[in-house]
């Protein structure tokens, strides 16, 4: 991809790598519009991703998530009707999304010709902001000496 290297030199970037991968992605796929999708933000940890797939079975679609990357692909069987026109297009399709490392997939549903999934941003514990009470320092498994916090704060004073 020329556009994302001329803006951005990877040889001035060390260690970006993957969000080189990530922009060259997203440039590569950018003219795939089918089939229509929407991105909906329900709330702060919840989203859902809607595609269009009118004229899809269940048995038709498939769902897969492997690497961050979302994969959706659908493969009409043709029941061997003769159109005179054909308006809702059961073509072959492939579409991709790729996720943060904190959004987990809740389940799919296909409702009325459109496939819905939903999606959740769970962010592990260790990575939450936590309280720090006041008073009394932790201690830590190698430290013998039993320096704490409030004996450092006495000695500066």
């Amino acid at each position: 991809m020329t556009g994302v290297h001329s803006l951005f030199p990877r040889g001035s970037f060390i260690g970006f790598d993957h969000l080189f991968t990530e922009l060259e992605h997203v440039a590569k796929h950018a003219n795939d519009h089918y089939p229509p999708h929407n991105i909906i933000k329900v709330d702060d940890e919840t989203f859902l991703i809607e595609l269009a797939v009118a004229g899809f079975s269940k048995d038709e679609l498939d769902i897969q998530f492997k690497d961050r990357t979302l994969v959706v692909t659908g493969e009409h069987v043709s029941k061997g009707r003769d159109f005179i026109h054909r308006g809702i297009s059961t073509k072959k399709f492939k579409r991709t999304f790729r996720l943060s490392e904190h959004v987990e997939i809740h389940g799919a549903d296909l409702v009325d010709g459109v496939l819905a999934i939903d999606l959740k941003f769970v962010l592990p514990e260790e990575m939450r902001p936590r309280k720090i009470k006041i008073g009394k320092s932790e201690e830590t498994k190698n430290d013998t000496t039993n320096t704490g916090t409030s004996q450092l704060l006495n000695e500066t004073s």
